[in-house]
């Protein structure tokens, strides 16, 4: 009977947990995954600005000239590829322990629940570096503003009310899906104003080609997927 019971325990020990992630990534660890990723796919352009991406074995850059992209102010950075979280670090730290401890280098040091969200691929897109850096932590959201700041990028940057207007199109449906999810999945409290904000982009742009194929193979790479794209892409 006891060898039954072991041999039962090992046969379940080597199944897979199949509600559990197939790894609880990092942040590092997630952006290697990601590239890998999106060198599969060479047509995906970077978030908010739809330049090509070149491909320099683990480096990734912009081709600024092929969506018209110039630099604000810092030429350096936009010359690289950032990757975005499109709900930033502060707003879904700030309010931990850790954070009010030490800011973002000690959560990243003492809290598994901040490295989960920080590592979520979900969250996370490739970005001009120069406006990964000027969207900051800034809300989005739409004023009717007219974009003049990084040539014939859409995307404008209101810094005095740090505030942020993305482009029209597909990547206001990708935002909001990625604030709706990381409020449902880690139970980020979004401002009614916003969260009404989403829902209509959700709504307006809805989810299809290269963002639900990244949702199915995000999906395989940490376990879960995001159910705002999911139930667009069935």
């Amino acid at each position: 009977m006891r060898f039954i019971s072991s041999l039962a325990l090992t046969l379940l020990a080597g199944l897979p947990l199949l509600s559990a992630p197939l790894h609880a990534q990092t942040f590092r660890e997630a952006k290697q995954d990601l590239v890998k990723l999106y060198r599969s796919q060479p047509a995906v352009t970077t978030f908010y600005c739809g330049c090509d991406i070149d491909y320099q074995g683990k480096k990734m850059s912009p081709d600024l000239a092929s969506c018209g992209y110039e630099p604000r102010k810092q030429a350096k950075r936009a010359a690289r590829i950032e990757w975005e979280h499109v709900v930033p670090a502060w707003e879904f730290g700030h309010q931990l322990q850790c954070w009010q401890a030490g800011g973002r280098k000690n959560c990243e040091k003492a809290s598994p629940e901040f490295n989960k969200m920080e590592g979520d691929m979900h969250n996370l897109f490739p970005a001009i570096g120069e406006v990964n850096g000027d969207r900051a932590n800034y809300r989005f959201s739409d004023w009717n503003g007219k974009p003049d700041q990084y040539g014939q990028c859409q995307m404008l940057v209101d810094f005095k009310d740090r505030r942020v207007q993305p482009p029209k199109g597909p990547v206001r449906g990708q935002i909001a899906r990625a604030y709706l999810y990381m409020s449902q999945q880690y139970g980020l409290r979004l401002a009614a104003q916003q969260r009404k904000l989403f829902e209509a982009w959700d709504r307006q742009y809805p989810a299809e080609g290269w963002e639900c194929e990244r949702n199915r193979r995000i999906g395989k790479l940490q376990g879960n997927t995001n159910p705002f794209i999911e139930k667009q892409c069935q």
